[in-house]
């Protein structure tokens, strides 16, 4: 893989990962521009993306390190007290781990029984990038603003869990679903952001997790060097955003990421058909 071809990647991921627009689309797409689609690619390619999700998750753990030693003390509190929710710290942890099982359970599944190029086909793409930037759209325009993270209950945890679950489709945004699922159960922009970004610590650390051992089991040194690059830039370019997104949520709305959604669609309609 090309230096240029790893800059760009880990750019657009740090761009993407956090934002509704569906960081794996993207990575698709490039994918499909740089590559010659053999075997062989397909599978460094897998490994490439999930390094430079690794980076991203190095970005939301230190952007929210407050929320994560809060769980952390939550940890303990429960293992002290042999009982969930038993303060406020243990609330958070229990309703941030309730709401990535679903996605976790389905995405061991998938990685098990499905073909991944069944779910990376453009056209499937195409719709999900539609689809949901509408869904976004809606949620956004008639969500009330009132609720916050800490006024989540348990249900609402598990409307987002399995909202998330749709996030293994390409093109749906991992965090488009979860921010559109928030917004339909009424929680203002940030809150719902922030939420859905501390689910994104749970999931990505189960990507990463297997793609480091992934990588080991390759021995494949300039491979392994490659994905701590990627890694690396797409953590500066991740951590970056993530502060421009939750600041920008407090004066704007999703619309902004409706509009570009619809406009990628627009284009892979005119790539795809005609």
């Amino acid at each position: 893989m090309t230096l240029l071809h790893i800059l760009i990647l880990a750019v657009v991921q740090g761009i993407t990962e956090f934002l509704p627009i569906s960081s794996s689309a993207h990575l698709v797409l490039l994918h499909n521009i740089f590559e010659d689609g053999s075997l062989q690619n397909a599978e460094e390619d897998r490994l490439m993306d999930i390094a430079v999700h690794i980076g991203t998750l190095l970005a939301v753990l230190i952007f929210f390190y407050h929320e994560v030693f809060a769980m952390i003390r939550g940890c303990f509190d429960i293992i002290r007290h042999r009982k969930f929710m038993v303060s406020e710290d243990s609330r958070l942890l229990t309703l941030v781990v309730t709401g990535s099982i679903p996605a976790i359970a389905v995405g061991f599944l998938l990685y098990e029984f499905v073909d991944p190029a069944i779910l990376y086909d453009p056209h499937i793409i195409l719709w999900t990038t539609l689809i949901f930037g509408v869904l976004l759209g809606v949620a956004d325009y008639f969500g009330k603003t009132t609720r916050s993270v800490s006024e989540l209950t348990m249900k609402d945890t598990i409307i987002i869990g399995l909202a998330q679950c749709l996030s293994l489709i390409p093109g749906t945004s991992r965090s488009g679903i979860t921010m559109t699922a928030g917004r339909f159960l009424g929680m203002n922009r940030v809150e719902a952001a922030r939420f859905s970004l501390l689910l994104a610590m749970v999931i990505t650390s189960a990507v990463g997790f297997a793609g480091i051992l992934d990588l080991l089991k390759m021995e494949n040194v300039t491979l392994t060097l490659d994905a701590a690059l990627a890694a690396f830039l797409s953590f500066l370019t991740a951590i970056a955003m993530i502060w421009i997104m939750m600041k920008g949520l407090t004066k704007f709305s999703f619309m902004p990421y409706v509009i570009y959604r619809l406009i990628l669609g627009a284009i892979l309609v005119v790539v795809l058909y005609f």
